[in-house]
């Protein structure tokens, strides 16, 4: 394992912010990580784990340590007819997981495809897409405790996954790191098709009859046409949350806007499409120099150049007020901001 100093980020994060590392290490090997949590710069510095470089904004150079996790590796444990128990290491590719577990027809996560990121950042955020979250396939999380190098693992209760949300993300932020997530998969035909324009792209295929591969296409599709690559515009994917509100809230909302986009949710709550209330913005809030919103999918923030961290978070938060002036609804971020 080798430290290195002063290293710059911007190959490493997918909004493409040129900051640095004070000291940056990449985790390749199941014996990286007791190195790691033995080295007196983990205990004596401020520490931050990476994946992919997607979800996350840059503010400033890091003053502290930064592990990039790459540790690779896809166990099946075991299987039957009816279902399939499958592990991945942390730093295996998200969506090459999902094409792995298509190619074993192990359903549950095919409406995931195309997401970014690592397996081992898909618990954190509970990711989710056309009607599917994560949380529903995850059957525990393995993971190393900073302090102590203790090995753990979550049951999918402990983890307390919530919209976009888990313990990862509250009381046990920066206090573990996930080193494998294992998965739940179904081997029977039941996909969700409802969602989003799923359903017209799989008749536009002309697939007959659907198959979990023509599901995966699907969605590869459908999400190609919307998101920009990283490599061309930098982004960190969705950068707000689409927002839950009660049936009053929305009641009064949609007497106001009646063409306001929802979708009912259980405990009598609408989620709101965050994106269809930014593209109601004037044109003057969608574009500031080079920061600005995609023209596909107003939920993505994209640097048009060689925008810092602060010019995107600034723009990102006078898009948040935009829309708390317009419509009264606070829009959280999804992108962790560092």
């Amino acid at each position: 394992m080798k430290i290195r100093q002063n290293i710059s980020l911007k190959p490493f994060n997918t909004f493409g912010i040129d900051v640095k590392a004070q000291y940056f290490v990449e985790i390749n090997a199941e014996d990286d990580y007791q190195e790691l949590l033995s080295s007196t710069l983990v205990k004596e510095n401020r520490f931050l784990l990476m994946g992919s470089g997607s979800n996350i904004l840059f503010t400033d150079d890091f003053e502290g340590l930064v592990a990039k996790i790459n540790t690779k590796g896809i166990e099946i444990l075991d299987e039957s007819t009816d279902f399939a128990m499958v592990k991945a290491q942390a730093g295996e590719n998200w969506d090459e997981f999902v094409k792995f577990c298509i190619s074993k027809k192990f359903e549950g996560i095919e409406n995931l495809s195309m997401i970014p990121g690592n397996v081992g950042s898909c618990p954190v955020q509970n990711i989710g897409a056309y009607g599917v979250e994560v949380k529903d396939t995850i059957h525990e999380v393995e993971a190393i405790e900073i302090a102590t190098g203790k090995r753990v693992v979550f049951t999918n209760a402990e983890c307390k996954f919530g919209y976009r949300d888990s313990v990862f993300k509250n009381e046990f932020k920066n206090k573990y790191i996930i080193v494998s997530v294992t998965f739940n998969l179904s081997k029977k035909s039941f996909y969700t098709l409802s969602y989003g324009s799923i359903a017209k792209e799989l008749r536009a295929m002309c697939l007959s009859p659907i198959t979990l591969k023509g599901i995966g296409e699907a969605i590869s599709n459908i999400r190609s046409q919307k998101l920009p690559d990283p490599k061309e515009l930098g982004n960190g994917g969705s950068f707000f949350k689409n927002p839950v509100v009660s049936a009053i809230k929305y009641a009064g909302l949609k007497a106001n806007f009646p063409e306001i986009k929802a979708f009912e949710m259980p405990g009598n709550s609408y989620k709101l499409a965050a994106g269809w209330m930014i593209e109601q913005l004037p044109i003057e809030n969608k574009r500031n120099g080079n920061v600005g919103i995609y023209a596909k999918q107003s939920l993505i923030i994209v640097n048009f150049g060689n925008a810092s961290g602060k010019e995107v978070l600034e723009f990102a938060t006078n898009l948040r007020n935009a829309v708390k002036r317009k419509f009264d609804i606070q829009l959280d971020f999804e992108i962790n901001i560092i």
